[in-house]
């Protein structure tokens, strides 16, 4: 069975990395952009990494300029900026398509895992999926979902986590 520790991606500094190395964390995949009207949910990815980071949790953040030319900077340009406007600590990813033929692999799999409510295409940045420490996908949210209403479904995968891992 596919997971998602079965794909690679680019880091935003250039460097290969094998998703399994996430392999046992709760993890949460969000496309992201500099320059959207939901840009400041990075102030509360960056809460929610801080909350539980150390507990097996971690935020995969790509950035995507699909939506309405909202990421046009340099993967440089994308992390300066959200270093210093946000204080994003979370690995971040070079910049991805998540629709369409350029479909980053992941991306493909993660919208045939859980499909959205009007198909499996990603409506908007800010697209969130919620993954296991199996690497298989425990549920999708819409971009406007803010991150502090997904802390019940993050602390209730860190305790599954930690009654299996046993």
């Amino acid at each position: 069975m596919t997971s998602m520790h079965d794909f690679s991606a680019t880091s935003i500094d250039g460097q290969d990395l094998d998703l399994s190395a996430y392999e046992g964390q709760v993890v949460l995949v969000v496309n992201v952009a500099s320059q959207c009207g939901l840009t400041p949910q990075y102030q509360g990815l960056q809460a929610l990494y801080d909350s539980y980071g150390d507990k097996g949790f971690t935020i995969l953040g790509f950035p995507c300029d699909q939506f309405g030319h909202q990421e046009p900077g340099t993967e440089d340009e994308i992390a300066t900026f959200c270093e210093s406007s946000f204080g994003v600590s979370f690995p971040m990813f070079a910049k991805i398509e998540v629709n369409g033929d350029g479909a980053h692999p992941l991306y493909r799999w993660l919208k045939s895992e859980h499909g959205g409510i009007l198909g499996d295409a990603i409506k908007w940045n800010f697209a969130k999926f919620l993954v296991g420490p199996d690497g298989q996908v425990i549920d999708r949210y819409a971009p406007t979902t803010k991150p502090e209403k997904l802390t019940g479904d993050i602390e209730k995968a860190l305790a599954k986590a930690r009654t299996t891992e046993g």
